[in-house]
């Protein structure tokens, strides 16, 4: 065997051992930074949870979050049930906020009976139902936390996204639209119509509630349609629990 070829080998396995120690490497920290990823992940759902509820820390014009030092102590003293529905079953479940809306997406799309987690809530004599949905905005993932009172009233709620253009449909997290959901009705005569996002609604300060609409985002058309089929789409799955609260 020739030295050329020694040294290939020599090299060949070299690699193969970097790749291995990297890998080794890499897999250790992931492993290691899972439980405070974990962590960060309970405590945003839970300051999102809080925020459609109206427990926060707003301005006058800024959507912000409860700190995430405050938010398990603010969770457990406003959230008095945590349920899963599941068909016609609804049970008690402490960690339903774990749920993993996107998954149950899935699964329900492979034939499986999708896990709706909503949580109740109650603050100033008001009790508030928060549902977390997910939809498809124009280039990636949406979503939202829709507060509602019994009749299907939204109370508040917070919408955020992956991907949307900054300045365009970045804007569905901005409080001018989202405090625009508070007092509109997902149910229009008895049946659930949801909220559309409209172009044409014509009316910019949002005064007339009893539309089922709110004002698009101009320049964001697409978003604010995904915003409009999520809402309708998600929300009505939960109409078959309301109608037991009558």
């Amino acid at each position: 065997m020739s030295k050329k070829t020694d040294s290939n080998i020599y090299t060949i396995i070299f690699a193969i051992a970097m790749v291995i120690v990297v890998g080794g490497v890499l897999a250790f920290t992931a492993s290691a930074l899972r439980p405070r990823i974990d962590n960060n992940e309970r405590l945003e759902k839970q300051q999102n949870i809080l925020y459609a509820m109206g427990v926060n820390a707003n301005d006058e014009s800024s959507a912000i979050f409860v700190s995430t030092d405050e938010a398990p102590e603010l969770f457990s003293k406003y959230i008095t049930k945590q349920l899963v529905i599941q068909g016609d079953d609804v049970s008690e479940d402490s960690e339903a906020y774990l749920i993993d809306v996107k998954k149950e997406q899935s699964s329900a799309k492979a034939g499986n009976k999708r896990r709706l987690p909503l949580f109740v809530g109650s603050k100033d004599g008001k009790t508030f139902y928060i549902a977390p949905i997910r939809g498809k905005g124009l280039w990636d993932a949406i979503w939202a936390y829709v507060a509602m009172d019994a009749n299907m009233v939204v109370q508040g709620a917070y919408f955020d996204h992956k991907g949307e253009t900054a300045g365009l449909g970045a804007n569905i997290k901005q409080r001018y639209f989202m405090d625009d959901f508070i007092g509109e009705s997902l149910m229009n005569n008895g049946s659930f119509k949801g909220i559309t996002v409209a172009k044409g609604n014509n009316d910019p300060k949002n005064l007339e509630k009893n539309d089922n609409e709110v004002d698009a985002i101009a320049g964001a058309t697409i978003t604010g349609d995904g915003v409009s089929a999520m809402l309708k789409s998600e929300l009505r799955q939960y109409v078959s629990y309301f109608k037991t609260l009558k």
